[in-house]
């Protein structure tokens, strides 16, 4: 059996994720996007097939200054804050097949911290 590649390992993962997950109009799903230089998260309705609201990297101010991590932790204070500004609370959380550790982690708990619950 050939081994597998650390992108196809994390892709396997998601895709078994996936089919246990779905995100809702009331309970969207919380879509995690990490690579080398940043990170994104996005809230989707996996039913209309809409995305409610997002939140990047590229969106931080230009000030500032910080890791990896505290880069991350902002971004998921940013995406809960245009969660309540289109009327979401509860998200379900889509890790995207990366291990919850680090940045991934980080971004969750800046979410919860910015007031969305999962």
């Amino acid at each position: 059996m050939p081994t597998l590649t650390v992108r196809q390992a994390r892709e396997r993962r998601h895709r078994r994720v996936r089919l246990k997950i779905a995100g809702t109009a009331e309970r969207p799903r919380l879509v995690v996007h990490r690579s080398n230089r940043g990170i994104e998260a996005q809230l989707v309705d996996d039913v209309a097939g809409k995305t409610l609201a997002h939140a990047s990297h590229l969106e931080l101010k230009k000030s500032f200054k910080g890791s990896k991590r505290e880069q991350a932790a902002e971004v998921g204070k940013q995406l809960a804050a245009a969660a309540k500004k289109a009327g979401v609370e509860s998200v379900v959380f889509d890790r995207g097949g990366y291990l919850y550790h680090g940045r991934v982690k980080a971004l969750a708990d800046g979410a919860r911290e910015g007031g969305l619950s999962f």
